[in-house]
C-alpha cells in the first residue's frame, strides 16, 4: 500500500476522522523521528493504533540510528558497537528455543538487541563479543516492559560482524556513556558506571517469601568524582564474589540507582546488568581525554622526551628524587612527574619505550598545561 491508500483505509474504518487529522498525526510522528522513517511506515503504525490492518511492506531501506527507533517497526537495519553480552538462555513452550541479548551503542545511545535461536548461537559460539561493530539487517522493534525500544533479530534477519563499509570510529565504546558517581543523586535505571573497587564486604544469604534462598554481595566503587555502595543480587553476587577484590577496575552496564537506608543512594546490580572486570588496556585513558583533578587514572603511551632526574626539596624540607618526561599516545602528549621510587624506575626509560602509569592523578602544571603526577600507590611499568 502507498501512503494515500493507507490514509483511505483509516478514513473508511473511522469516518469520524478527517484527512487533515490523520495527516496532522503523521506530521507529529515525522517530527519525532527526524524524518528518517518513510511516511508509509509511520502511517501503518498509526493505522495499527486505530485497529486498521494494512499489508506489510519494507519499513526502511537505510540504517537507522538508535535514537530514531520506535516500537513496531519491521525490516529495520541498525548498526552499533557491542558494549555488553549476556549469556544464552533457553525457553520451553509450544516451540522451544534459545535467546541471548546484547547492548550495542552508536553516537545516539545504547540499545538492547534480542537474538533468537540460530542468531543466539552466535553468542554461544563466541562469534559475537564486546568491542565488535555489528550491523543487524531485517530486524524488528518492540517495546520492553519499561517502555523502551529494543531490537529483535530472528530467523529472517542477518548479522554482519565488523562490516568493511562501516568506520569503527563512528561507533563509540560504552565509556562514552559512563556517568560519574557524583551524578547518582536520584533513582534511575539504565545507568553505566566505571571505577575502582575500594572494599568488598562478605556476602550473605536471605530467604524469600517462597522460601527459596537468595544471595547479596556489597562493595564500594570509586571514580574521580566520589564513591558509592554497589549491591549485587543472586547470580550476580555469585559471579562477582569470585573476581572482586580491592583495587580491581570494573565497569557496570545497565545498573539501577535506588535510595539507600541512610538517605543516600546506592547502585543495584541484577540479572539485567553486565559487569566487566577491566583489563589494564581497557582501563587506560587517552591523553586527550584527561581533565584537571582526575584521580586514580591509568595511561599508556610512548616516551616522547627522555626523563630528566634531579633532587628537589619538598615543602616539608625533605629531599627526594623527581623524574620529569613526556608521554605520547595517538591523541596527544602530556608531561609526567615521577616522584621518589618512581623516579628511579623512570630514570631508566628511553625515548620510544612504551610504559603504563596506573594510579596517577592529573593536575595543572607550571606552564598551564596538564601534568600527570605519581603517588605512593602508582604503578609504573615498562611494557
Amino acid at each position: 500500500m502507498n501512503p494515500e491508500e493507507i490514509v483511505q483505509q483509516i478514513l473508511l474504518r473511522h469516518p469520524e476522522l478527517t484527512r487533515e487529522a490523520v495527516m496532522g498525526r503523521l506530521q507529529i510522528e515525522k517530527d519525532k523521528t527526524g524524518g528518517l522513517i518513510a511516511d508509509a511506515t509511520l502511517l501503518r503504525l498509526i493505522a495499527a493504533e486505530y485497529g486498521v490492518k494494512t499489508s506489510p511492506g519494507n519499513v526502511c531501506d537505510r540504517t537507522l540510528s538508535v535514537g530514531s527507533l520506535i516500537p513496531n517497526l519491521n525490516d529495520v537495519t541498525v548498526a552499533g558497537r557491542i558494549v555488553a553480552v549476556y549469556p544464552v538462555k533457553t525457553f520451553e513452550g509450544k516451540k522451544s528455543g534459545k535467546y541471548a541479548s546484547l547492548l550495542v551503542a552508536d553516537a545516539d545511545g545504547v540499545l538492547r538487541v534480542m537474538l533468537w535461536n540460530d542468531k543466539a548461537g552466535l553468542v554461544e559460539s563466541g562469534k559475537l563479543e564486546a568491542g565488535q561493530v555489528v550491523r543487524f539487517v531485517r530486524g524488528y522493534t518492540r517495546e520492553d516492559r519499561d517502555g523502551k525500544v529494543e531490537l529483535h533479530v530472528g530467523e529472517k534477519s542477518e548479522v554482519e560482524i565488523n562490516p568493511s563499509d562501516l568506520a569503527p570510529d563512528g561507533y563509540p565504546e560504552i565509556s562514552r556513556f559512563v556517568a560519574k558517581i557524583s551524578q547518582m543523586t536520584e533513582p534511575q535505571g539504565n545507568v553505566h558506571l566505571a571505577g575502582t573497587v575500594r572494599r568488598v564486604f562478605a556476602s550473605s544469604t536471605f530467604t524469600r517469601q517462597d522460601l527459596s534462598v537468595g544471595k547479596v554481595l556489597r562493595f564500594t566503587l570509586a571514580d574521580d568524582s566520589g564513591e558509592i555502595m554497589v549491591v549485587a543480587w543472586n547470580e550476580k553476587a555469585e559471579e562477582l564474589e569470585a573476581v572482586l577484590s580491592r583495587n580491581v577496575k570494573v565497569q557496570l552496564v545497565n545498573a539501577v540507582v535506588k535510595a539507600s537506608a541512610n538517605d543516600g543512594f546506592e547502585v543495584h546490580v541484577g540479572a539485567a546488568t553486565c559487569v566487566r572486570v577491566l583489563s589494564a588496556a581497557e582501563d587506560s585513558r587517552r591523553i586527550a581525554d584527561l581533565r584537571e583533578d582526575m584521580k586514580d587514572v591509568s595511561v599508556e603511551g610512548e616516551v616522547a622526551v627522555a626523563p630528566v632526574v634531579r633532587e628537589v626539596a619538598t615543602a616539608k624540607g625533605e629531599v627526594v628524587k623527581l623524574a620529569v618526561f613526556e608521554l605520547r599516545d595517538e591523541s596527544g602528549v602530556v608531561r609526567v612527574s615521577a616522584w621518589r621510587e618512581h623516579a628511579e624506575v623512570a630514570g631508566g626509560l628511553r625515548v620510544g619505550d612504551r610504559v603504563r602509569l596506573a594510579g596517577v592523578y592529573v593536575k595543572k602544571g607550571f606552564s598551564g598545561g596538564l601534568e600527570l603526577s605519581t603517588r605512593t600507590a602508582t604503578v609504573l611499568t615498562r611494557l
